[in-house]
């Protein structure tokens, strides 16, 4: 729908695109709805500048190791097998490790979205801090826990942020709610699967 819809339609289009026919997941679908994330995390400002930059950091490192052979990682968990294989998955530069904290990036937004669609009287500094303390907290260290912390703080007001996503009307909250109904059980899936092979639980 060009020229059409809200800041969401091309993440929600998105995510219907994510698995394969036999119900795998694809590695350059997912990577999309991921950066067509990162766009909307544009309109935060300054606020989320450290977050911003570790997801595109993140996207940035399982696409390159995409691209240099499309054919043997279009599936997604192909990425993290290899390294299984080579035992090299724990290493911080892994694509395992890109996958683990840009899943539980995707949870914080994820929520901090479900928070906004469903509690409209709720500012936009409880919906961040309510939102980080349920999906990236317990992962954090002291140091990053801080840094979030003060992200929060900058974060523009609800009306503020909702009027540059294009206003609190009932098309974008309709789409938010989507998109978080249908992206969220993708990144348990991821979850799920990191779990299975030990890398669910690492820490920052």
């Amino acid at each position: 729908m060009a020229g059409s819809g809200t800041v969401f339609t091309s993440a929600l289009e998105g995510t219907n695109h994510v698995k394969s026919e036999t119900g795998e997941m694809l590695t350059k679908p997912f990577l999309d709805v991921c950066k067509h994330l990162l766009h909307v995390l544009d309109k935060f400002g300054a606020a989320f500048a450290p977050v911003k930059s570790d997801i595109g950091n993140n996207i940035s490192r399982l696409d390159s190791k995409y691209s240099s052979n499309p054919s043997e990682f279009n599936l997604l968990y192909s990425l993290v097998q290899v390294e299984i294989e080579a035992k090299n998955a724990k290493s911080s530069s892994s694509c395992t490790n890109a996958l683990l904290w840009l899943t539980r990036a995707m949870d914080y937004l994820v929520e901090l979205f479900r928070n906004l669609h469903d509690n409209p009287d709720w500012p936009m500094s409880k919906a961040c801090s309510e939102a980080y303390g349920k999906t990236l907290k317990k992962w954090h260290n002291w140091l990053a826990s801080s840094s979030f912390s003060v992200g929060i703080k900058l974060a523009p007001d609800r009306k503020k942020f909702m009027d540059i996503l294009g206003g609190e009307t009932p098309d974008l909250n309709s789409d938010i709610g989507k998109f978080c109904t249908n992206f969220s059980p993708l990144l348990q899936e991821n979850h799920k699967f990191l779990d299975s092979v030990g890398m669910d639980n690492v820490k920052a």
